[in-house]
């Protein structure tokens, strides 16, 4: 078997997080390879001479390296193919498809979430919706890659989803048109008052983006904004860099997050003020909303507001996903890779959100969806994924099922609130929190 020489390495908080990484130690770690490899070696051989058809070497290699990368934990995998191409979509933003962003669970395929103003939002797919379906052919056991190739096409086009959804008796069809997918990170909009600005991933800019959103709704509030929602729901994360610089934007000192990995050299703090001087939002009250899809990127930055008490984090407990891992290409041309966990990251105060999340402070249900409360019981998090990383400080498991219980303070039916004009009621509750907290005189104004 041939060893390939690491070209170069990359680090990522999720999907597509970017930071440096070291090759240190591999040389040390071939040297003491073959001795450990002659089982693998003898399984080699004996596949290519006993296999009842002839196999592709490249596929024999493959199918090694994949299987010993998932056998570490959800996170660690191997990378070529169609699956790097959608790495390379994902940090490029632009393609012709449905808007989801999707993964494989137990040979299905599961929505994390369909991307705002996309045609699959459109169409009312919902996170946590199961496709079992494509125009009728059924894509349940398959590949990830192939379903995803099959979602994609050109833009006018349109694709019949089968979706089967908690909460629904029966699956139902769901007929997506298919439209140009242009990513935006970062969108805002002045309501009622408040600025909401709304975080979709953390890719380039996106500290500078929010930044630059800050600013444009105090001109449209007339310099009286009285308090800003940062909306985190359903971001799966992004680089770690991005989620540093949006943080910074609302801290003026202290510890923002820090990552330790086996070796204390690897160690890195992250401080508020190293990317961006002091609080651009000049002490406005701010409400972070998260939710079970919030992950990595997005947990960094809700628990280092939260620990600096910078604010208030609403919604419901974030996706629990508290590890750093390296992206390595294996080739000059950089058709593939391997992603592997080198690291896990703790908030300010020493908090690893690993497995359990971030608890929101106060505790919100999305009211206005029929189906939220049954999605909620059912919903998968971090811990709930095979062989994941263990919390180093012991997990609580009724805390963490605390979310899932009914809370007698909200009560209001969807029927309710549709007749009221309400769409998102966790939003709707964040904006009349900071409403209410607003001085009497800039209340009245509006």
């Amino acid at each position: 078997m041939k060893i390939v020489t690491l070209l170069r390495a990359t680090a990522l908080v999720s999907a597509v997080a970017l930071i440096p990484a070291t090759t240190a130690g591999l040389a040390a770690v071939d040297g003491r390879a073959s001795a450990q490899f002659e089982k693998l070696a003898m399984v080699y051989q004996l596949v290519k001479l006993r296999y009842v058809e002839k196999i592709d070497d490249k596929k024999l290699e493959e199918g090694a390296i994949d299987g010993m990368l998932s056998s570490l934990d959800p996170h660690s995998s191997f990378l070529s193919g169609a699956s790097m191409q959608r790495l390379n979509t994902m940090i490029d933003g632009n393609y012709s498809g449905l808007g989801l962003s999707v993964v494989m669970d137990d040979g299905a395929v599961k929505v994390i979430a369909p991307m705002k103003g996309s045609p699959a939002e459109a169409a009312g797919v919902k996170a946590g919706d199961f496709i079992t379906h494509l125009d009728g052919k059924l894509i349940y056991g398959g590949e990830l890659d192939d379903a995803v190739s099959q979602m994609r096409g050109e833009a006018g086009s349109k694709i019949r989803l089968t979706i089967f959804r908690a909460g629904r008796d029966q699956p139902f069809d769901v007929t997506v048109t298919r439209g140009v997918i242009k990513l935006e990170p970062v969108t805002f909009e002045l309501n009622d008052g408040v600025g909401v600005i709304s975080v979709n991933e953390f890719s380039a800019d996106v500290g500078t983006d929010v930044a630059k959103a800050i600013e444009s709704l105090k001109q449209q509030s007339g310099g009286k904004l009285m308090g800003i929602v940062l909306d985190l729901r359903q971001n799966p994360g992004g680089a770690l860099d991005e989620a540093v610089a949006l943080s910074d934007i609302f801290l003026t000192k202290g510890d923002i997050v820090s990552q330790r990995g086996r070796n204390a050299s690897d160690d890195e703090y992250f401080k508020a003020e190293s990317m961006i001087p002091g609080d651009l939002a000049k002490g406005l009250p701010v409400v972070v909303l998260i939710d079970s899809g919030s992950a990595s990127a997005s947990e960094i930055v809700a628990g280092a507001l939260q620990d600096q008490r910078r604010a208030v984090i609403m919604g419901e407990r974030s996706f629990g996903k508290g590890s750093v891992q390296s992206l390595f290409f294996l080739d000059s041309s950089r058709t593939s890779a391997v992603k592997i966990t080198t690291a896990r990251y703790y908030t300010p105060l020493g908090r690893s959100v690993q497995e359990g999340g971030i608890m929101p402070d106060i505790t919100v249900p999305q009211l206005s969806d029929p189906d939220a409360r049954r999605r909620a019981e059912l919903t998968i998090r971090e811990s709930d994924l095979r062989r994941h990383l263990v919390n180093e400080a012991a997990m609580d498991d009724k805390k963490l099922e605390a979310d899932r219980q009914a809370d007698p303070r909200f009560k209001l039916t969807p029927d309710e609130l549709k007749a009221k004009g309400i769409k998102d009621y966790q939003l709707y509750y964040a904006i009349q929190t900071l409403r209410r907290t607003a001085p009497p005189a800039m209340a009245k104004k509006r």
